[in-house]
């Protein structure tokens, strides 16, 4: 009975679900039936009273119009800023670029020093950039900008004023940092902060006001001063002059005024070579700067709408293609001129290459790019040859040579290499006429004017008061120790050649490399005790190549020396008929880093050591290293008192 109900009850409750399920879609097709027929029929009404008043069919079109162009105008105002900020996030990455490359190409005890001046610039330019360079380059003026002193209000511009101050900002601190490089290893820190003050609040808005901010340079109306000469205005697209040329003429000021390194001239007046202590840092650094550039070019179009698109494109492959160019072309003239490709001065032909092309980016054709790099990779390394060898001017990182004597051609590049686009006029070599050149010209030759007389005064200000340069003895020491009490950037670490394995503790059993002419003994193996005044106790001492300690203290091993010390120590010699160069100028001593190994033996035949190290060590290069011999009076073995030969050995626990 229990069975057959509970049967029933479950059938029931199943019919139940059935129809409940069944009535909710029923309903809920119904409902949507309902909808979509008031939908239909709202809208055919709508259209149908519409079609029936021309005045309403023109209404609503004008407004979706205007309200499909407000949205393109968000969102191209939207991918504008974007595009503005990122350029200005990659112009600020150069700083670190700029960081390494001064810190690379100069000495290690000076490292702290360049670092430091590279982050404080930036962070004094931010503050003085928004405080009144703004102000003075954006201004409204024709000399001039009129400061505002932190009201970002008098900016008419599409674009987020925030916006546009940070992407200025960051090319503003590009200007100072160019300098920090050529005044390296001598400048008082606190001296360097203030022309840097100068620099930010003075020196690069007003000429950036010229060309950039409505000056006088860009003023094209008509009756204005570059119109009635040349019919048209200075075309510098993203700073080959403003800001390029102005550090570079700065730091050839500066570095004149402050003399050079001490040491870096002889009595003779011969320059001599200091070279930098990082190769791999600086190299980094140039590519940070490279990758960052495409920043500083391409993103100067301020905007990717319209005729900007294709611009940004073409930006692209001709600021590429310059650096490329310029990099290969230094290269082969080092290779020519020096007998190797010159590493540093290859760096320094990337940069020259990238601040060549920067003015005229915009405006010349993939070819005319490839022309310029060709023409600054000569200009920069002849250049820098000139500066240091002719004008005895120290300047440890080729800034004058890469960012003034390239600015300033870059900046005729244009006046040479325009092809109309950005400029309404094409240059000398390209079908145009001279007032292409001219316009340049007067543009970049005013402009260096100002940066020169300018600092000019205020470096010989700063020399004649407080005193431009540190002391004889803070320089020999280093800023690093001096200005920051640091006693090296690299604390902990040492400077070393490669090494592929570490070195075999002396006194245990290692299948050694067979040495020629050097019969082995085990190192195990305990020699006899001589009788009294029969041994003699040497000393030899070997300065060689650090990666070659593995194999000798192995070779020790075989032949039963098991005491050696090893001290990492840097070696220079003057090596006749070797001669290397440094930025085109012969290396007369090398430092470089050896290892001494001391050996101090007694049983074992010192001739033994000698012609074992000989035929270890020797490769038939320069650097192979020397031998000396010692004689030892006695030894003393602190923990057992013992003396003489007893004390070299080790046969107890």
């Amino acid at each position: 009975m229990d069975t057959i109900y509970k049967k029933h009850s479950s059938v029931k409750l199943w019919i139940a679900t059935a129809m409940l399920i069944f009535s909710c879609l029923t309903t809920s097709v119904f409902a949507q039936k309902t909808v979509v027929t008031d939908t239909v029929t709202a809208v055919t009404e709508t259209i149908t009273e519409i079609a029936t008043d021309p005045v309403k069919v023109a209404t609503t079109s004008e407004e979706a119009a205007i309200s499909a162009s407000d949205t393109i105008g968000e969102l191209a105002l939207g991918l504008n800023t974007v595009w503005m900020l990122l350029a200005a996030m990659l112009v600020f990455f150069m700083q670190p670029g700029f960081a390494l490359v001064e810190a690379g190409f100069t000495r290690v005890k000076n490292t702290a020093n360049i670092l430091m001046k590279n982050f404080v610039d930036f962070m004094f330019g931010s503050l003085l950039y928004w405080f009144i360079g703004f102000g003075l380059m954006f201004g409204a003026g024709g000399f001039i900008g009129m400061p505002h002193f932190f009201n970002l209000s008098f900016l008419d511009s599409d674009l987020p004023k925030e916006g546009f101050l940070v992407f200025q900002t960051v090319f503003c601190a590009t200007a100072a940092t160019i300098v920090s490089g050529a005044m390296a290893e001598r400048t008082k820190f606190s001296m360097y902060l203030v022309y840097t003050i100068f620099i930010s609040v003075l020196i690069y808005p007003i000429s950036g006001h010229w060309t950039w901010g409505g000056g006088w340079l860009m003023n094209g109306e008509e009756g204005s001063f570059m119109m009635n000469l040349f019919g048209t205005t200075f075309h510098d697209f993203a700073g080959s002059t403003v800001v390029h040329s102005v550090g570079g003429w700065i730091a050839l000021v500066g570095a004149a005024i402050l003399g050079p390194r001490i040491g870096k001239y002889g009595k003779d007046g011969r320059s001599k070579a200091i070279p930098g202590h990082n190769l791999t840092v600086a190299a980094l650094g140039v590519f940070i700067l490279w990758f960052c550039w495409f920043g500083f070019n391409g993103a100067s179009t301020v905007s990717m709408e319209g005729d900007a698109i294709v611009s940004a494109g073409k930006i692209f492959v001709t600021t590429n293609l310059a650096a490329a160019v310029a990099t290969v072309t230094v290269m082969l003239i080092t290779w020519i001129r020096y007998k190797k490709p010159d590493v540093s001065m290859s760096l320094n032909g990337s940069l020259a290459g990238l601040v060549a092309i920067t003015a005229g980016c915009d405006t010349v054709s993939p070819t005319s790019a490839a022309i310029i790099g060709i023409l600054s990779g000569f200009i920069v390394v002849f250049g820098i040859e000139f500066i240091d060898k002719v004008l005895k001017i120290d300047d440890p990182v080729g800034a004058v040579g890469v960012h003034g004597l390239n600015g300033a051609f870059g900046t005729l590049a244009v006046g040479l290499f325009s092809d109309g686009a950005g400029t309404e006029w094409k240059g000398l070599l390209t079908g145009g006429g001279f007032h292409g050149f001219g316009v340049q010209f007067i543009g970049m030759a005013i402009t260096i004017a100002w940066v020169t007389v300018t600092m000019t005064i205020i470096f010989q200000v700063i020399k004649h008061t407080i005193g431009l340069r540190v002391s004889a003895e803070e320089e020999i020491a280093g800023l690093d120790m001096k200005e920051h009490g640091l006693a090296s950037a690299y604390d902990g670490f040492f400077v070393q050649d490669t090494m592929t394995k570490a070195p075999t503790p002396m006194g245990t059993s290692v299948k050694a490399p067979v040495v020629k002419h050097a019969p082995s003994a085990p190192a195990e193996s305990v020699p006899e005790i001589p009788a009294d005044g029969v041994h003699k106790l040497t000393k030899v001492v070997i300065i060689t190549r650090q990666n070659k300690l593995d194999e000798f203290m192995q070779a020790m091993n075989e032949i039963g020396v098991t005491g050696i010390t090893i001290t990492n120590v840097m070696g220079c010699g003057v090596q006749k008929g070797a001669p290397t160069y440094y930025r085109g100028v012969e290396v007369d001593m090398n430092l470089r880093p050896k290892v001494k190994i001391e050996i101090v033996v007694s049983l074992v035949p010192v001739q033994k050591v000698i012609d074992t190290a000989k035929e270890v060590l020797h490769t038939g290069q320069i650097g192979d290293g020397k031998v000396f011999v010692y004689d030892i009076e006695n030894v003393v073995k602190i923990r057992t008192g013992e003396e003489g030969f007893l004390a070299l050995q080790d046969t107890d626990a």
